[in-house]
């Protein structure tokens, strides 16, 4: 597997991340404590949500990438 430079999945995890933490920084700040709670947990919620779903997608992509490699592999096999 070729190492990327840029890593597309990553540069999403780690955009989603700092929009959600500014987020709930922002409702606190804009609504107040108790009015922020709940829209807070469920921007948690979000994020969490988001990350798994990019882990998962991560998890996809390398099992592909392995896949790929060993089909490679074994057709060099078979070549004489």
């Amino acid at each position: 597997m070729a190492n990327q430079s840029f890593d597309t999945l990553r540069a999403l995890a780690i955009a989603s991340q700092a929009l959600g933490f500014i987020l709930i920084i922002t409702l606190e700040t804009v609504m107040g404590g108790d009015a922020a709670r709940p829209w807070q947990g469920l921007t948690l919620g979000a994020m969490v949500l988001f990350a798994l779903g990019l882990a998962l997608a991560r998890h996809y992509r390398r099992n592909k990438a392995r896949k790929r490699m060993e089909r490679r592999l074994v057709d060099n096999d078979d070549e004489p």
